[in-house]
């Protein structure tokens, strides 16, 4: 082989080499990819995260409509029933468990009052702490 051949040989060679040992290494092109690719991710995993924590929050907000809700209609129902006739009935809802309180004229207005709590069918139970207004 010629000299000349010898160096284009060599040449060649070197070049093969250093395009190989330079696709290790990224260019700004590269970096910037990455970079980006990392930046999504971080932004997806922080969407993800406000998601759940707003999903919370309309469950709670819900739930407290829903108990806003079996109260007025346990209230409206209690005013509207012939047999109590009492503005004295405090009605509380929390987590769909009622609570009656209050003072009334007799047992049957506090049984009457139970039924039409229990009847709605969100509540999940009754709490009764009425109690029947003393003779004197």
């Amino acid at each position: 082989m010629r000299l000349s051949q010898r160096v284009m040989v060599v040449g060649f060679s070197l070049g093969v080499v250093m395009t190989f040992a330079g696709c290790d290494q990224q260019g700004p092109a590269e970096k910037a990819g990455r970079q980006t690719d990392e930046a999504a991710q971080q932004a997806n995993e922080k969407a993800k995260e406000a998601e759940e924590a707003v999903g919370e929050k309309v469950e709670k907000a819900g739930a407290f409509l829903d108990d806003a809700g079996i109260t007025a209609k346990i209230k409206a129902d209690i005013l509207s029933d012939p047999l109590l006739k009492v503005l004295e009935i405090n009605v509380t809802t929390t987590n769909g468990i009622v609570t009656l309180s209050g003072v009334v004229d007799s047992k049957q207005s506090i049984d009457r009052a139970v039924e039409i709590a229990r009847r709605i069918k969100e509540v999940q139970s009754v709490d009764n702490t009425l109690v029947v207004k003393s003779a004197g």
